[in-house]
């Protein structure tokens, strides 16, 4: 079983469009999907979920979108806050640097992570005015401020200083859609990560899927760049 699975949530617009519905539909339809894979993650015993909400990038969509998205964040942030602390899952925002984010969702983003910091069933990750190349610049001023000498930074003093340094390296990352890119997602976690990229569109995506995702993760070979012990003449276990 993966530790840490992410999801990278793809195809809301798509699946609007595909109905002819405004692509702000596809985003309140993705919301059921949220919560259906939690539940589902959290029942298979996985400990850390990180979904990738909203991109450093994604400033550059529409302004009614983005008012939009930070309107419907923030409700679904709202009417889940409970249900979540009552499942043990404690809850983390990543990212949440950008000015534009209105104040009263800030504020939600800290009051949850409050609420839920003593939680041990599963440690949710919300990515949310996120960017993989900025989290590690932001670590490289740090370790810079903290006058740490060059020739004696290593990976695990540089991984210290990033967001939330006791996160586990991602296992798994699900992108859905069939689209395949990293798209500046968590770029120092998923290092060693496994993908996969199930054409369903993020609001058709369920527990089943998940599930199905789950199972492709558990039948690959993790080598992490050695060989098989096969390979090298040793006796199967």
């Amino acid at each position: 079983m993966p530790h840490h699975v992410a999801c990278v949530m793809d195809g809301n617009g798509r699946w609007a469009a595909r109905r002819s519905l405004p692509r702000t539909s596809g985003h309140v339809a993705a919301e059921t999907t949220v919560i259906d894979i939690i539940e589902a993650a959290r029942a298979a015993g996985v400990g850390w979920l990180s979904l990738y909400a909203f991109s450093t990038e994604n400033w550059q969509r529409p302004g009614d979108e983005v008012d939009f998205l930070m309107r419907l964040v923030r409700r679904v942030v709202r009417k889940h806050a409970l249900l979540l602390h009552a499942r043990g899952i404690r809850c983390r925002f990543l990212g949440v640097a950008d000015p534009r984010i209105p104040a009263a969702l800030a504020r939600d983003f800290a009051d949850l992570m409050t609420l839920t910091e003593t939680n041990r069933g599963m440690t949710l990750t919300v990515a949310f005015d996120h960017g993989g190349r900025r989290d590690i610049v932001e670590a490289a001023r740090s370790l810079i401020r903290s006058g740490v000498p060059a020739d004696v930074v290593d990976e695990q003093q540089f991984a210290a200083h990033l967001p939330f340094p006791d996160t586990p390296d991602v296992d798994l990352v699900i992108r859905t859609s069939g689209e395949q890119r990293i798209s500046n997602f968590m770029l120092w976690q998923v290092a060693y990560a496994e993908w996969i990229f199930p054409p369903v569109l993020w609001p058709d995506f369920r527990a089943p899927h998940f599930l199905e995702c789950l199972h492709t993760y558990r039948q690959r070979d993790r080598r992490f760049g050695g060989v098989m012990q096969q390979a090298i003449g040793e006796p199967h276990p």
